[in-house]
């Protein structure tokens, strides 16, 4: 985009804000595992803890897990012990068999397969290690990246400053929302369509006044709020009528001034792209639509670079770098990482684990599966969907 080429924005800045108050906000430091997750191996299954060199064979059932307490009693090859789904295994217990697989004669366990040490067991650090980089600066924190902050016990969170954007609309004819318009007068409804779409961005939309048609009193309205804020957004006097007072007063007060005006799109037109410093003007038509397609398609990439994080589409295509699978006559949501690699990204599957608190927060979106695709190649072209606020 022409504008980034000669317009620096200023960086943003950062705060400490609580756990509960961080939904949409932007990472603004790494967050790094301070422990391993799980803390110690866990079972995948309600069934029997044993030791799995021993199996097939009887075993003296003692004692079950509790879920929340450690077990002292430590199994033998001849003894196993009940245990739930996310109870920590015994010492001396290397796997858990399903309670669907056994056998229970009074005080006796009938095991007739062999086990495979690690069977529907989770591992200790199997889901984030100590020392492992979970998160990086520019990731927005949704539901998923919430939930590894509390496990891992952070509750302040660094993030980026969320940009204060001044929006102004410009006219004689503007009255306010509450105001009964007279004839040749309406109601303003470009301000607060504009602030709302700021906020979805992850902006902090802050209203000034109407900005009139008078050249002086249209400069020193638009001073005013540029010196106030991050960056400001004007709706109408972009274009090139005698009244369209926003880019003399761009190219008088700011510097670099005018970089963008007029685009050759439909709608939207005059739009313009300006800058002061490291504050982004941005001229936006007088019709409602029109302001609002070129804020949203065209512009939000500069408030992106506000706000510290780059705005994504819904959905994206890209390759598959891995197979995916899926079972056949169900439909799966595969969570998959993307990695850039020229025009078109590589969409990683991520494997689904029941015990993992991370792997949402470890992918960028997912692909849907239908009930009759049972493998994707690799290679395969598909839809990535981009997780809300992404």
């Amino acid at each position: 985009m022409a504008f980034f080429a000669r317009a620096r924005l200023a960086p943003p800045g950062t705060e400490m804000v609580a756990l509960d108050d961080a939904f949409g906000r932007v990472l603004a430091q790494s967050v790094v595992a301070g422990e391993d997750h799980p803390s110690a191996a866990r079972s995948l299954m309600d069934g029997f803890a044993l030791q799995s060199r021993s199996a097939p064979g009887i075993y003296e059932i003692l004692t079950g897990v509790l879920m929340g307490a450690a077990t002292a009693s430590a199994l033998t090859p001849a003894t196993a012990m009940p245990i739930p789904t996310g109870g920590l295994l015994p010492p001396g217990a290397d796997a858990v068999v399903p309670i669907e697989d056994v056998r229970v004669d009074g005080g006796r366990l009938h095991v007739d397969a062999t086990i495979d040490p690690g069977s529907n067991v989770a591992p200790c650090g199997a889901d984030m290690r100590r020392g492992e980089t979970l998160l990086q600066p520019g990731r927005r924190i949704r539901a998923a990246e919430a939930g590894v902050l509390a496990t891992l016990g952070v509750i302040r969170v660094c993030v980026y400053r969320r940009p204060a954007i001044a929006v102004l609309s410009s006219g004689d004819e503007l009255v306010e929302p509450q105001v009964q318009p007279r004839l040749g007068e309406i109601r303003d409804s470009n301000r607060y369509a504009v602030a709302a779409s700021l906020r979805a961005m992850g902006a902090f939309a802050r209203h000034y006044p109407t900005l009139r048609d008078e050249a002086d009193a249209f400069e020193s309205g638009l001073a005013r709020a540029l010196a106030q804020c991050d960056g400001v957004v004007v709706t109408g006097g972009s274009s090139v009528g005698e009244r369209d007072r926003l880019p003399p007063a761009v190219a008088a007060m700011a510097k670099p001034g005018v970089i963008v005006h007029g685009l050759r799109v439909k709608p939207g037109k005059p739009t313009l792209f300006g800058a002061d410093g490291g504050k982004p003007i941005l001229g936006l038509p007088g019709n409602p639509t029109s302001a609002l397609f070129m804020l949203e398609a065209v512009a939000s990439p500069i408030v992106a670079a506000l706000t510290g994080a780059p705005i994504e589409p819904a959905t994206l295509q890209a390759r598959l770098k891995g197979p995916a699978q899926s079972r056949p006559g169900w439909t799966w949501y595969v969570p998959v990482s993307l990695q850039r690699d020229g025009e078109v990204p590589l969409a990683q599957p991520l494997a689904l684990r029941s015990f993992s608190v991370s792997l949402a927060a470890r992918a960028d979106g997912y692909i849907v599966m239908g009930e009759r695709d049972e493998e994707w190649p690799t290679g395969k072209l598909v839809t990535v969907h981009r997780f809300l606020g992404g």
